[in-house]
């Protein structure tokens, strides 16, 4: 069985045609929007209304996940005193269909996972996402806005540097430091929304 592939993209703030160039330089012919608010005051050229026909015309197709694999829920048993919990949010039914189609999509498809941060570390298309897909046979690799590839495996690996953690331990294995690593860097970066402080039930 032929593993497939998905990467992952930021749009960052550059220009229509930058972007466009980083896909169409690594072959990309779908694009799979994982932000949950697909608009931004700041990049309106990525806004969901905007991207779409831009992207069309360059021959690239366009599908927005952000309802399944949006790193902002609804649902508020995904939080915990206000902050997104990575691993109740990909325990839920949209999030584990979206990862369905995105693997089902890369059987024909060469799909990049687009959001807006520049570095995939800050973003939850790398924390989350990417290692949903790796644990589930399919590789990522992250397009970076220089246009260079880093494997998810490397980019874990600049994680655990970041916390200090990549080196050897005696009685830690490489996964278990990689689970920490993972651990504060969601705390860092996962969302938080004070409605759902009281463990997941809405303030009144």
């Amino acid at each position: 069985m032929t593993t497939s592939t998905v990467y992952t993209v930021g749009h960052s703030t550059h220009s229509m045609s930058q972007f466009l160039s980083l896909l169409q330089k690594h072959g990309v012919s779908a694009v799979a929007d994982v932000r949950s608010t697909p608009a931004s005051r700041f990049t309106p050229q990525f806004n969901r209304h905007s991207v779409t026909p831009a992207l069309h015309d360059a021959g690239i197709k366009y599908v927005f996940l952000g309802k399944e694999l949006g790193a902002r829920p609804d649902n508020g048993t995904c939080y915990v005193d206000g902050q997104v919990q990575f691993g109740r949010l990909a325990q839920t039914p949209d999030f584990i269909s979206g990862i369905d189609r995105l693997r089902n999509g890369a059987q024909n498809e060469r799909i990049a996972v687009m959001c807006a941060e520049q570095e995939p570390l800050d973003c939850h298309r790398c924390v989350l996402v990417s290692r949903v897909l790796e644990e589930t046979g399919t590789t990522v690799e992250h397009i970076h806005s220089d246009g260079h590839i880093e494997s998810h495996a490397m980019a874990m690996r600049r994680l655990m540097a970041i916390f200090g953690l990549d080196q050897a331990e005696l009685f830690r294995t490489p996964a278990e430091r990689l689970q920490e690593a993972l651990g504060r860097q969601e705390k860092r970066i996962a969302y938080v929304n004070e409605e759902f402080h009281n463990n997941g039930a809405p303030n009144k």
